[in-house]
């Protein structure tokens, strides 16, 4: 793999982007209480991510590919966190 400056700076902004989940999904396994979150807004955010993922495989770029399979991740495991705690009294 030839890392060149424009895939750094693909990481980078992969990695920025792709964490932005990680505080959420941080208090929501802390308090158990995910009310607050809506189920659309990681809903459209994983059908985004999902979509950059599917240009990433047919374009080959695998700073796309790995940037957006770690955010598709953490939006699914939000939306799962949210049922699972709201149907354990969480929410």
């Amino acid at each position: 793999m030839n890392f060149d400056l424009f895939t750094v700076l693909g990481f980078a902004a992969g990695t920025v982007t792709s964490i932005g989940l990680i505080p959420q999904l941080i208090r929501g396994y802390r308090t158990k209480k995910l009310h607050d979150v809506s189920y659309w807004m990681p809903l459209v955010l994983a059908s985004g991510m999902l979509l950059w993922l599917l240009y990433g495989f047919f374009r080959n770029d695998i700073t796309i590919i790995v940037a957006n399979s770690f955010g598709v991740s953490c939006n699914v495991l939000l939306i799962t966190m949210k049922k699972w705690y709201s149907t354990r009294g969480g929410n």
